[in-house]
Parts: structure tokens; sequence; C-alpha cells
């Protein structure tokens, strides 16, 4: 790195460069706009007739353009900000972000990491791509008409569900009632069962005692 006299050389080259980029921006800001006020004075001519004066629209365009160039070599932010043009634009662009957040060796990486993937989707994309006449068939095509009856029938068959999930009920019901039933009468032969023996139990005792 210079330092010393050589510094200062190569700073002031620097400045000089940018001065001279800054000159020549100017210089074609003014040559535009120069054509501009010579192209607004023509249209105001034909507009007018040639007969009224010129408007002060030019006129006001070229104090714009002196104030400007005053301010920007006057004041050394404007110098600046000149210079930082190019960066202001880069950063404008949409896609400076996707660059800034994901960098093209980053994206490689990832194209790399997928690579035993890649093949296995471009075979499903192919298969899609051969589906294709499928979907614009005329019956894929007549889905949208069918749409009326679809809705009747899925109207039917939650009346059916509704239907069965009564029956169902009505013969879980029966089943309570049946086991409820069949559990009366197997205690009502128990008991039956137990009078029955004690009588057959209390006749054979009776010869006996005779």
């Amino acid at each position: 790195m210079a330092t010393g006299p050589e510094a200062d050389v190569l700073e002031s080259g620097r400045e000089g460069q940018a001065a001279s980029g800054l000159g020549e921006k100017m210089a074609a800001g003014t040559v535009a706009l120069e054509r501009l006020r010579w192209r607004l004075e023509e249209l105001e001519q034909r507009l007018g007739g040639g007969a009224c004066e010129p408007r002060k629209v030019a006129d006001e365009l070229v104090k714009v353009q002196v104030a400007l160039s005053n301010i920007a070599g006057k004041r050394e932010r404007v110098k600046i900000l000149f210079k930082k043009i190019e960066d202001v634009i880069k950063y404008l662009d949409p896609q400076y972000i996707d660059r800034m957040a994901v960098p093209d060796t980053m994206k490689q990486q990832f194209i790399l990491a997928e690579e035993q993937v890649i093949p296995y989707r471009a075979d499903l994309l192919e298969q899609v791509k051969n589906l294709q006449p499928i979907l614009d068939s005329a019956s894929i095509q007549a889905v949208p008409d069918h749409a009326a009856k679809l809705q009747r029938l899925s109207q039917i068959q939650m009346q059916q569900q509704d239907q069965c999930k009564q029956f169902s009920d009505g013969v879980k019901a029966l089943l309570e009632d049946y086991n409820k039933t069949t559990l009366l009468l197997s205690k009502q032969f128990v008991q039956w069962n137990e009078i029955l023996m004690q009588l057959e139990a209390a006749k054979e005792a009776k010869p006996v005692a005779e």
C-alpha cells in the first residue's frame, strides 16, 4: 500500500476521476435537458400557433437544472450521492435481494444436493406431461356440468347415513332389551330349578319317614 506523497497522488487521481465522471454525467443531463427544452418550445409554438409567447415550463426546468448543478458543485454530500447512483440503481433491482440472500455458489450447492432426486422429479413431470391429454379430455372437462348431480347425490348419501344411524340405534336398543329379557329368564329358571329340587327332595324324604 502506497504511503506519503504517492498515496496523495493516488487519492488525487481517484478524486479527479470521480469528478470527471460526475462532470460527464452532469453534462449529459444538461444536454438532455436542453433537448427537452427545445422540444417543449416547439410544441408550445405549434399549440399556440406561434402568436403567443412561449410558456415558462422550459425556463423553470433550466432553472432547476442550474440549481441542482450549483448544489452538486458546492455540497460534498451531493457529490457522494451522485457517485453512489449506480449503487442505488443496483439496490433497487428486485432481484438484488435474492442474489444477496442466496449467492450463486449456494444455489449450486442446493442443486448438487438434489442431484439424486432431480431425475425422479423429471420423470414425474414427464408423466404429468403424458397424462395431460387425459386432463384435457371431454370427460374431465364435463365435470363442472355434473356438479349439480353430484350435490344431489351427496344429499341423498347424507340422508341415507342418517337413516342408517337411526336403524343402528334401533337394533342396539332391541339387543339391549333382548339381553335384559334373557337375564331375567335365566334368573327365573334358576329359581324354578331350586324350587323343583326342594320339592323332589321333600317327596323322597317322606316315604323314608313312614
